[in-house]
């Protein structure tokens, strides 16, 4: 039978066993909302270049430089 300080022993372990699985999914949950926000923040700098681009052509065709 173990005794007191083996059951401690092994409930340490077992708690920082569970720390660290809820610590990497803290990090995965992380590292996911800064890939999204990257994505989010690439399409959103696209969006403003295609807009600039269209204000340009835009610009070219009004005063006729785009002949």
């Amino acid at each position: 039978m173990a005794d007191n300080s083996q059951k401690m022993s092994y409930h340490a372990g077992e708690a920082k066993g569970q720390a660290q699985e809820k610590a990497s999914g803290m990090i995965d949950k992380a590292n996911n909302a800064a890939q999204s926000t990257k994505e989010t923040m690439q399409d959103a700098g696209q969006n403003v270049q295609a807009k600039a681009q269209g204000a340009v052509d835009a610009v070219k065709n009004a005063t006729g430089m785009n002949k």
